[in-house]
Protein backbone atom coordinates (compact mmCIF):
# COMPACT_ATOMS: atom_id res chain seq x y z
CA UNK A 1 0.00 0.00 0.00
CA UNK A 2 1.31 3.66 -1.25
CA UNK A 3 2.47 5.72 1.73
CA UNK A 4 2.97 9.38 1.48
CA UNK A 5 4.17 12.45 3.79
CA UNK A 6 3.60 15.92 2.64
CA UNK A 7 5.75 18.44 4.41
CA UNK A 8 5.97 22.10 5.55
CA UNK A 9 8.80 24.44 6.31
CA UNK A 10 7.94 26.69 9.33
CA UNK A 11 10.40 29.46 10.18
CA UNK A 12 11.62 29.42 13.76
CA UNK A 13 13.83 31.36 16.33
CA UNK A 14 15.95 30.10 19.01
CA UNK A 15 18.18 32.06 21.22
CA UNK A 16 22.12 31.39 20.43
CA UNK A 17 23.34 34.21 22.80
CA UNK A 18 21.97 35.51 26.09
CA UNK A 19 24.22 37.27 28.62
CA UNK A 20 25.84 40.56 30.25
CA UNK A 21 29.07 42.62 29.21
CA UNK A 22 30.43 45.30 31.57
CA UNK A 23 32.22 48.47 30.63
CA UNK A 24 34.51 49.99 33.02
CA UNK A 25 34.18 54.18 32.97
CA UNK A 26 37.39 56.10 34.05
CA UNK A 27 37.72 59.62 33.73
CA UNK A 28 40.43 62.21 34.98
CA UNK A 29 39.46 65.85 34.18
CA UNK A 30 40.77 69.25 34.54
CA UNK A 31 38.04 72.00 34.62
CA UNK A 32 39.04 74.72 31.79
CA UNK A 33 40.18 78.17 32.99
CA UNK A 34 36.29 80.15 32.81
CA UNK A 35 34.90 77.39 35.10
CA UNK A 36 35.24 78.24 39.10
CA UNK A 37 36.89 75.92 41.79
CA UNK A 38 35.29 72.91 43.32
CA UNK A 39 33.79 73.46 46.53
CA UNK A 40 31.23 70.89 46.84
CA UNK A 41 30.38 68.07 44.51
CA UNK A 42 26.67 67.87 43.99
CA UNK A 43 26.05 64.96 41.62
CA UNK A 44 27.35 62.55 39.25
CA UNK A 45 25.60 60.71 36.34
CA UNK A 46 26.70 58.37 33.87
CA UNK A 47 24.16 57.78 30.95
CA UNK A 48 24.89 54.97 28.92
CA UNK A 49 23.52 54.16 25.16
CA UNK A 50 23.85 51.49 22.67
CA UNK A 51 23.82 53.46 19.40
CA UNK A 52 24.57 50.96 16.77
CA UNK A 53 25.58 47.06 16.22
CA UNK A 54 26.28 44.37 13.32
CA UNK A 55 26.59 40.94 13.34
CA UNK A 56 29.58 39.34 11.17
CA UNK A 57 29.63 35.54 11.05
CA UNK A 58 29.91 34.11 14.60
CA UNK A 59 30.93 37.99 16.22
CA UNK A 60 28.33 41.06 17.29
CA UNK A 61 29.93 44.34 17.41
CA UNK A 62 28.30 47.26 19.07
CA UNK A 63 28.90 51.04 19.74
CA UNK A 64 28.55 52.15 23.35
CA UNK A 65 28.08 55.69 23.98
CA UNK A 66 28.66 57.26 28.00
CA UNK A 67 27.27 60.97 28.90
CA UNK A 68 29.19 61.88 32.03
CA UNK A 69 27.58 64.29 34.41
CA UNK A 70 29.17 66.19 37.15
CA UNK A 71 27.12 68.53 39.35
CA UNK A 72 29.25 70.89 41.48
CA UNK A 73 29.06 74.00 43.73
CA UNK A 74 31.58 76.54 43.53
CA UNK A 75 32.88 79.13 45.94
CA UNK A 76 29.74 80.85 46.94
CA UNK A 77 27.73 77.51 47.32
CA UNK A 78 24.34 78.38 46.11
CA UNK A 79 25.06 78.01 42.14
CA UNK A 80 25.69 74.95 40.32
CA UNK A 81 27.93 73.92 37.25
CA UNK A 82 27.86 71.35 35.35
CA UNK A 83 30.67 69.14 33.60
CA UNK A 84 29.66 67.12 30.83
CA UNK A 85 31.88 64.05 28.83
CA UNK A 86 31.24 61.58 26.39
CA UNK A 87 32.87 58.82 25.82
CA UNK A 88 32.78 56.19 22.87
CA UNK A 89 33.66 52.28 23.44
CA UNK A 90 33.18 49.92 20.31
CA UNK A 91 32.51 46.19 22.39
CA UNK A 92 32.66 42.69 20.78
CA UNK A 93 30.81 39.31 21.82
CA UNK A 94 31.41 35.73 19.87
CA UNK A 95 28.35 34.04 20.16
CA UNK A 96 29.67 31.05 19.60
CA UNK A 97 28.61 30.44 16.08
CA UNK A 98 27.91 31.93 12.76
CA UNK A 99 23.87 33.23 12.02
CA UNK A 100 22.22 34.97 9.36
CA UNK A 101 18.87 37.53 9.60
CA UNK A 102 19.90 38.15 13.62
CA UNK A 103 17.50 39.87 15.94
CA UNK A 104 19.75 41.54 18.32
CA UNK A 105 18.44 43.29 21.22
CA UNK A 106 20.36 45.25 23.55
CA UNK A 107 19.89 46.93 26.65
CA UNK A 108 22.53 49.33 28.60
CA UNK A 109 22.46 50.80 32.21
CA UNK A 110 24.35 52.18 34.01
CA UNK A 111 25.95 50.01 37.34
CA UNK A 112 28.09 51.72 40.00
CA UNK A 113 29.60 55.22 39.93
CA UNK A 114 32.12 57.01 41.70
CA UNK A 115 33.33 60.41 41.69
CA UNK A 116 35.80 62.67 43.71
CA UNK A 117 37.52 66.07 43.78
CA UNK A 118 41.40 64.99 43.57
CA UNK A 119 41.88 69.01 44.14
CA UNK A 120 40.14 72.37 43.37
CA UNK A 121 40.24 72.50 39.96
CA UNK A 122 40.66 68.33 38.99
CA UNK A 123 37.99 65.29 39.03
CA UNK A 124 38.49 61.76 39.15
CA UNK A 125 35.49 59.24 38.20
CA UNK A 126 35.37 55.74 38.11
CA UNK A 127 32.84 53.16 37.56
CA UNK A 128 30.81 50.46 35.16
CA UNK A 129 28.13 50.24 33.05
CA UNK A 130 26.44 47.09 31.39
CA UNK A 131 24.95 45.76 28.08
CA UNK A 132 22.52 43.25 28.73
CA UNK A 133 22.85 40.93 25.21
CA UNK A 134 20.31 38.80 23.63
CA UNK A 135 20.76 37.10 20.03
CA UNK A 136 17.98 35.05 18.44
CA UNK A 137 19.03 33.25 15.02
CA UNK A 138 16.29 32.30 12.09
CA UNK A 139 16.13 28.74 11.22
CA UNK A 140 14.08 26.26 9.48
CA UNK A 141 12.03 23.69 10.49
CA UNK A 142 10.92 20.62 8.36
CA UNK A 143 7.75 19.44 9.70
CA UNK A 144 4.52 16.84 8.54
CA UNK A 145 1.48 18.72 7.40
CA UNK A 146 -0.64 15.64 6.44
CA UNK A 147 -0.02 11.47 6.00
CA UNK A 148 -1.66 9.52 3.21
CA UNK A 149 -2.15 5.65 3.32
CA UNK A 150 -1.24 2.49 5.76
CA UNK A 151 -4.25 3.24 7.42
CA UNK A 152 -3.05 6.43 8.72
CA UNK A 153 -4.45 8.81 11.18
CA UNK A 154 -3.29 11.65 12.16
CA UNK A 155 -4.04 14.97 14.58
CA UNK A 156 -3.70 18.20 12.70
CA UNK A 157 -3.67 21.88 14.84
CA UNK A 158 -3.40 25.47 13.21
CA UNK A 159 -0.41 26.64 13.86
CA UNK A 160 0.49 30.97 12.43
CA UNK A 161 4.08 31.26 11.11
CA UNK A 162 5.96 34.25 9.97
CA UNK A 163 6.49 34.01 6.19
CA UNK A 164 8.50 37.04 5.72
CA UNK A 165 9.75 39.67 7.82
CA UNK A 166 11.34 43.03 7.09
CA UNK A 167 13.70 45.40 9.29
CA UNK A 168 15.14 49.01 8.77
CA UNK A 169 16.52 51.42 10.85
CA UNK A 170 17.33 55.14 11.00
CA UNK A 171 19.62 57.28 12.93
CA UNK A 172 18.94 61.26 12.43
CA UNK A 173 20.36 64.24 13.71
CA UNK A 174 17.41 66.91 14.44
CA UNK A 175 17.78 70.64 15.13
CA UNK A 176 15.27 72.64 16.51
CA UNK A 177 15.01 75.96 18.61
CA UNK A 178 12.82 76.52 21.49
CA UNK A 179 12.31 80.25 23.16
CA UNK A 180 11.77 80.81 26.88
CA UNK A 181 8.54 82.80 27.79
CA UNK A 182 8.46 86.15 28.96
CA UNK A 183 7.73 84.67 32.77
CA UNK A 184 10.88 82.61 32.64
CA UNK A 185 14.13 83.96 33.18
CA UNK A 186 17.05 84.12 31.11
CA UNK A 187 19.06 80.58 30.76
CA UNK A 188 22.75 80.71 32.06
CA UNK A 189 23.22 76.84 31.56
CA UNK A 190 21.58 73.72 31.59
CA UNK A 191 22.36 71.95 34.54
CA UNK A 192 20.31 68.89 34.31
CA UNK A 193 17.84 67.24 31.05
CA UNK A 194 16.01 64.16 30.38
CA UNK A 195 15.15 63.12 26.96
CA UNK A 196 12.63 60.61 25.88
CA UNK A 197 10.95 59.74 22.69
CA UNK A 198 7.27 58.08 23.98
CA UNK A 199 4.96 56.71 21.38
CA UNK A 200 5.34 56.29 17.57
CA UNK A 201 3.41 56.78 15.09
CA UNK A 202 3.33 54.65 12.20
CA UNK A 203 1.73 54.98 8.48
CA UNK A 204 2.72 52.55 5.58
CA UNK A 205 2.68 54.95 2.07
CA UNK A 206 3.95 53.18 -1.23
CA UNK A 207 6.79 50.68 0.10
CA UNK A 208 8.13 53.20 2.56
CA UNK A 209 7.20 53.82 6.35
CA UNK A 210 6.41 57.56 7.47
CA UNK A 211 7.05 57.07 11.59
CA UNK A 212 5.87 60.62 13.70
CA UNK A 213 6.45 61.48 17.16
CA UNK A 214 7.78 63.59 19.61
CA UNK A 215 10.82 64.08 22.09
CA UNK A 216 9.88 64.87 25.26
CA UNK A 217 12.46 66.96 27.02
CA UNK A 218 12.65 68.21 30.78
CA UNK A 219 15.55 70.54 32.01
CA UNK A 220 16.47 72.20 34.61
CA UNK A 221 18.39 75.30 34.20
CA UNK A 222 20.68 77.75 36.12
CA UNK A 223 19.59 81.60 36.01
CA UNK A 224 23.33 83.11 36.80
CA UNK A 225 22.06 84.02 40.24
CA UNK A 226 21.86 81.11 42.53
CA UNK A 227 18.44 79.79 41.09
CA UNK A 228 16.90 77.05 39.37
CA UNK A 229 14.52 77.01 36.29
CA UNK A 230 12.41 74.05 35.34
CA UNK A 231 11.13 73.97 32.23
CA UNK A 232 9.42 71.29 29.63
CA UNK A 233 8.59 70.80 25.95
CA UNK A 234 8.67 68.68 23.03
CA UNK A 235 10.41 68.33 20.15
CA UNK A 236 7.89 66.78 17.22
CA UNK A 237 9.83 64.61 14.27
CA UNK A 238 8.76 63.19 11.11
CA UNK A 239 11.12 60.37 9.58
CA UNK A 240 10.42 58.30 6.38
CA UNK A 241 12.06 54.92 6.01
CA UNK A 242 12.86 52.58 2.92
CA UNK A 243 11.47 48.86 3.64
CA UNK A 244 10.78 47.93 0.06
CA UNK A 245 7.80 45.36 -0.32
CA UNK A 246 5.92 46.60 2.84
CA UNK A 247 2.05 47.03 2.36
CA UNK A 248 -0.95 46.78 4.82
CA UNK A 249 -0.81 42.76 5.24
CA UNK A 250 2.08 43.29 7.42
CA UNK A 251 2.60 43.66 11.40
CA UNK A 252 4.75 46.41 12.41
CA UNK A 253 6.87 47.63 15.92
CA UNK A 254 8.46 51.04 15.82
CA UNK A 255 10.47 51.94 18.13
CA UNK A 256 12.53 55.38 18.60
CA UNK A 257 14.84 55.94 20.96
CA UNK A 258 16.68 59.35 22.10
CA UNK A 259 20.70 58.52 21.57
CA UNK A 260 21.88 62.26 23.20
CA UNK A 261 20.25 65.49 22.93
CA UNK A 262 22.82 68.81 23.07
CA UNK A 263 20.92 72.29 24.36
CA UNK A 264 22.63 75.12 24.44
CA UNK A 265 21.26 78.83 25.64
CA UNK A 266 21.59 81.19 22.95
CA UNK A 267 20.89 85.14 23.10
CA UNK A 268 18.45 86.45 21.30
CA UNK A 269 18.27 90.06 19.45
CA UNK A 270 18.02 91.47 22.50
CA UNK A 271 21.44 89.74 23.71
CA UNK A 272 19.57 87.32 26.36
CA UNK A 273 19.73 83.73 26.81
CA UNK A 274 16.23 83.24 25.77
CA UNK A 275 16.77 80.94 23.00
CA UNK A 276 17.47 77.23 23.74
CA UNK A 277 19.15 75.70 20.92
CA UNK A 278 17.90 71.66 20.77
CA UNK A 279 20.32 68.71 19.05
CA UNK A 280 18.85 65.43 19.74
CA UNK A 281 19.90 62.35 18.27
CA UNK A 282 16.99 60.21 17.31
CA UNK A 283 17.47 56.11 16.43
CA UNK A 284 14.28 54.46 14.64
CA UNK A 285 14.03 50.74 14.30
CA UNK A 286 11.12 48.89 12.95
CA UNK A 287 10.43 45.68 12.63
CA UNK A 288 7.65 44.11 10.51
CA UNK A 289 6.16 40.68 10.10
CA UNK A 290 3.51 39.06 7.50
CA UNK A 291 2.01 35.89 8.38
CA UNK A 292 -0.16 33.50 7.68
CA UNK A 293 -1.81 30.28 9.45
CA UNK A 294 -1.04 26.76 8.57
CA UNK A 295 -2.18 23.12 9.42
CA UNK A 296 0.39 20.74 11.14
CA UNK A 297 0.17 17.05 11.84
CA UNK A 298 0.86 16.69 15.84
CA UNK A 299 0.80 12.93 16.02
CA UNK A 300 0.13 10.33 14.24
CA UNK A 301 -0.76 6.47 14.22
CA UNK A 302 -1.62 3.46 11.75
CA UNK A 303 -4.96 1.58 13.41
CA UNK A 304 -2.92 -1.36 11.02
CA UNK A 305 0.63 -1.23 11.04
CA UNK A 306 3.20 -0.65 13.85
CA UNK A 307 4.96 2.64 12.85
CA UNK A 308 7.56 5.05 14.36
CA UNK A 309 6.90 8.91 14.91
CA UNK A 310 9.38 11.43 15.65
CA UNK A 311 8.25 14.49 16.76
CA UNK A 312 9.91 18.18 17.74
CA UNK A 313 9.11 21.09 19.88
CA UNK A 314 8.92 24.14 17.36
CA UNK A 315 8.87 27.78 18.29
CA UNK A 316 7.12 29.77 15.65
CA UNK A 317 7.81 33.27 17.56
CA UNK A 318 4.92 36.51 16.20
CA UNK A 319 5.17 39.83 16.58
CA UNK A 320 4.56 40.98 19.93
CA UNK A 321 1.96 42.84 21.22
CA UNK A 322 2.24 46.02 22.76
CA UNK A 323 0.28 47.10 25.77
CA UNK A 324 0.22 51.01 27.16
CA UNK A 325 -0.57 51.19 30.64
CA UNK A 326 0.25 53.74 33.65
CA UNK A 327 0.29 52.80 37.45
CA UNK A 328 0.80 55.89 40.34
CA UNK A 329 3.06 55.12 43.26
CA UNK A 330 4.12 57.58 46.16
CA UNK A 331 7.06 57.32 48.39
CA UNK A 332 8.19 59.74 51.62
CA UNK A 333 11.14 61.70 50.68
CA UNK A 334 11.96 63.71 53.96
CA UNK A 335 10.47 64.52 57.22
CA UNK A 336 10.80 67.11 59.76
CA UNK A 337 14.89 69.24 59.45
CA UNK A 338 15.44 67.10 56.34
CA UNK A 339 12.76 68.71 54.73
CA UNK A 340 14.25 71.11 51.82
CA UNK A 341 13.64 75.02 51.86
CA UNK A 342 13.15 75.01 48.67
CA UNK A 343 12.30 72.50 45.80
CA UNK A 344 13.39 73.27 42.04
CA UNK A 345 12.44 70.23 40.56
CA UNK A 346 11.69 66.41 41.45
CA UNK A 347 11.76 63.43 39.10
CA UNK A 348 11.38 59.78 39.14
CA UNK A 349 13.51 57.34 36.93
CA UNK A 350 12.87 53.63 36.69
CA UNK A 351 16.12 50.87 37.09
CA UNK A 352 16.44 47.38 37.45
CA UNK A 353 12.79 46.40 36.08
CA UNK A 354 12.25 42.54 35.78
CA UNK A 355 9.07 41.18 34.88
CA UNK A 356 7.03 37.91 35.12
CA UNK A 357 3.57 36.21 34.33
CA UNK A 358 1.01 36.43 37.61
CA UNK A 359 -0.25 33.24 39.17
CA UNK A 360 -3.42 33.87 37.18
CA UNK A 361 -1.91 33.56 34.38
CA UNK A 362 -3.52 36.56 32.75
CA UNK A 363 -1.81 39.46 34.52
CA UNK A 364 1.66 40.75 34.42
CA UNK A 365 3.91 41.61 37.35
CA UNK A 366 6.62 44.52 37.29
CA UNK A 367 9.35 45.10 40.03
CA UNK A 368 12.26 47.24 40.39
CA UNK A 369 13.40 50.43 41.82
CA UNK A 370 11.99 54.09 41.13
CA UNK A 371 14.48 56.93 41.93
CA UNK A 372 13.10 59.96 42.95
CA UNK A 373 15.90 63.03 42.90
CA UNK A 374 15.10 66.22 43.39
CA UNK A 375 17.29 69.65 43.07
CA UNK A 376 16.36 71.57 45.99
CA UNK A 377 18.31 73.81 48.43
CA UNK A 378 18.53 72.95 52.01
CA UNK A 379 17.73 75.02 55.34
CA UNK A 380 21.12 76.28 54.95
CA UNK A 381 20.81 77.59 52.07
CA UNK A 382 23.28 75.08 50.07
CA UNK A 383 21.96 72.92 46.57
CA UNK A 384 21.66 69.73 46.39
CA UNK A 385 20.45 67.22 44.52
CA UNK A 386 19.63 63.80 46.47
CA UNK A 387 18.78 60.73 45.36
CA UNK A 388 16.56 57.85 47.13
CA UNK A 389 15.60 54.60 45.65
CA UNK A 390 12.09 52.79 46.47
CA UNK A 391 10.97 49.22 45.90
CA UNK A 392 7.99 48.64 43.86
CA UNK A 393 5.89 45.39 42.79
CA UNK A 394 3.16 46.49 40.25
CA UNK A 395 0.54 43.82 39.19
CA UNK A 396 -0.98 44.54 35.77
CA UNK A 397 -3.97 43.07 34.47
CA UNK A 398 -3.65 42.03 30.50
CA UNK A 399 -6.69 40.04 30.72
CA UNK A 400 -6.00 37.70 28.00
CA UNK A 401 -4.14 34.23 28.30
CA UNK A 402 -0.56 34.60 29.04
CA UNK A 403 0.34 31.42 30.63
CA UNK A 404 3.07 30.49 27.17
CA UNK A 405 3.72 33.76 26.28
CA UNK A 406 7.19 36.12 27.19
CA UNK A 407 6.29 39.45 28.59
CA UNK A 408 8.83 42.13 28.94
CA UNK A 409 8.08 45.93 30.86
CA UNK A 410 9.59 48.83 29.44
CA UNK A 411 9.19 51.76 31.88
CA UNK A 412 9.15 55.78 30.70
CA UNK A 413 10.10 58.84 33.00
CA UNK A 414 7.25 59.72 35.37
CA UNK A 415 5.41 63.00 35.97
CA UNK A 416 5.75 63.62 39.44
CA UNK A 417 4.07 66.49 42.18
CA UNK A 418 4.34 66.14 45.71
CA UNK A 419 3.12 67.66 48.98
CA UNK A 420 4.58 69.13 52.50
CA UNK A 421 1.72 68.22 55.21
CA UNK A 422 1.40 70.54 58.02
CA UNK A 423 3.58 67.72 60.01
CA UNK A 424 6.61 68.31 57.75
CA UNK A 425 6.33 65.62 55.88
CA UNK A 426 7.30 65.55 51.86
CA UNK A 427 5.49 63.02 49.67
CA UNK A 428 6.17 62.26 45.87
CA UNK A 429 3.33 60.88 43.52
CA UNK A 430 4.67 60.02 40.62
CA UNK A 431 2.30 58.98 37.22
CA UNK A 432 4.86 56.14 35.25
CA UNK A 433 3.78 55.37 31.93
CA UNK A 434 4.70 51.84 30.51
CA UNK A 435 4.52 50.19 27.61
CA UNK A 436 4.30 46.16 28.11
CA UNK A 437 5.03 43.64 25.09
CA UNK A 438 3.63 39.97 24.96
CA UNK A 439 5.54 37.46 22.83
CA UNK A 440 3.10 34.97 21.79
CA UNK A 441 5.59 32.18 20.64
CA UNK A 442 3.31 29.25 19.14
CA UNK A 443 5.11 26.45 21.37
CA UNK A 444 3.73 22.84 19.73
CA UNK A 445 5.22 19.33 19.39
CA UNK A 446 5.02 18.93 15.88
CA UNK A 447 5.65 15.59 13.74
CA UNK A 448 8.93 15.28 11.70
CA UNK A 449 8.95 11.76 10.53
CA UNK A 450 6.47 8.86 10.44
CA UNK A 451 7.97 5.39 9.53
CA UNK A 452 5.38 2.61 8.62
CA UNK A 453 6.49 -0.66 9.04
CA UNK A 454 4.36 -2.98 6.44
CA UNK A 455 5.73 -6.05 6.60
CA UNK A 456 3.43 -7.01 9.96
CA UNK A 457 0.24 -6.06 11.62
CA UNK A 458 -0.72 -5.12 14.47
CA UNK A 459 -1.90 -7.76 16.91
CA UNK A 460 -4.81 -7.19 19.18
CA UNK A 461 -5.79 -8.75 22.02
CA UNK A 462 -8.62 -10.14 21.34
CA UNK A 463 -11.16 -10.74 18.18
CA UNK A 464 -13.91 -8.44 19.22
CA UNK A 465 -15.54 -5.15 17.25
CA UNK A 466 -16.54 -3.33 20.43
CA UNK A 467 -14.76 -2.58 23.95
CA UNK A 468 -15.84 -0.93 27.24
CA UNK A 469 -13.57 1.50 28.55
CA UNK A 470 -14.13 3.61 31.47
CA UNK A 471 -12.60 7.73 30.48
CA UNK A 472 -11.45 9.78 32.63
CA UNK A 473 -12.45 13.37 33.40
CA UNK A 474 -10.24 15.67 30.57
CA UNK A 475 -8.89 12.65 29.14
CA UNK A 476 -8.47 13.23 24.89
CA UNK A 477 -10.45 11.19 22.72
CA UNK A 478 -7.79 11.18 20.16
CA UNK A 479 -5.58 9.44 22.77
CA UNK A 480 -8.14 6.43 23.50
CA UNK A 481 -8.51 5.81 19.84
CA UNK A 482 -4.77 5.48 19.46
CA UNK A 483 -4.20 3.46 22.70
CA UNK A 484 -6.86 1.03 20.93
CA UNK A 485 -5.61 1.61 17.09
CA UNK A 486 -9.27 3.00 16.39
CA UNK A 487 -10.64 6.12 14.91
CA UNK A 488 -11.21 8.98 17.35
CA UNK A 489 -14.37 10.31 14.87
CA UNK A 490 -15.87 6.77 15.37
CA UNK A 491 -15.81 6.74 19.26
CA UNK A 492 -16.90 10.88 19.40
CA UNK A 493 -20.05 9.27 17.03
CA UNK A 494 -20.47 6.01 18.70
CA UNK A 495 -20.82 7.71 22.10
CA UNK A 496 -22.68 11.12 21.19
CA UNK A 497 -19.78 13.53 22.17
CA UNK A 498 -19.58 17.22 20.93
CA UNK A 499 -16.31 17.60 22.45
CA UNK A 500 -12.56 16.23 22.02
CA UNK A 501 -12.15 16.14 25.41
CA UNK A 502 -14.31 14.49 28.03
CA UNK A 503 -15.92 16.80 30.23
CA UNK A 504 -16.20 14.34 33.13
CA UNK A 505 -15.15 10.62 33.88
CA UNK A 506 -17.76 8.19 32.04
CA UNK A 507 -17.95 4.52 30.26
CA UNK A 508 -17.36 4.94 26.90
CA UNK A 509 -18.55 2.65 23.81
CA UNK A 510 -14.62 1.80 21.83
CA UNK A 511 -16.00 0.91 18.26
CA UNK A 512 -12.67 -1.12 16.26
CA UNK A 513 -12.06 0.32 12.91
CA UNK A 514 -9.48 0.19 10.41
Amino acid sequence: MEFRLNRETVPAEEVIYSGVQEQGVELDYILPDYYPDIVRLVRRDVLPVVSDWSVSGDRLTYGLKCEIRLLYCGEDGTEIRCVTQKQDYSKTVELGRSTTAPEVTLAAKSDHINFRAVNKRRLDVRGAVSVRIKVCSERSQEVVSDAFGMKKKKKKEPVRIETNRLCAEKTVQLSEEVTLTAAQPPAAEIVYRICSAGECEKKIVSGKLLAKGEIKTDILYSCGNGSLERMSFTLPYSQILDMEGIDDSYECTVRAEVLSCEITPSADKDGENRILRCEPELHITCRAVRTADILTAVDAYSTVYPCDVEYSVIQAKQLPAVYSESFRHSAVLAEAESVPKEIYALWCTPKNINTRIGEDGRSVMITGMLTYSMAARDSSGMMIMPDRDEAFEEQIEIGDDLTSASVTAELEDASVSYNISSEGILTAKADIPLRISVGSSASIRAVTAITVDDSVKKERDGDYAIKLYFGVENEDVWDIAKRYSTDAAAIMEENELTDEKLEKGRMLLIPIKE
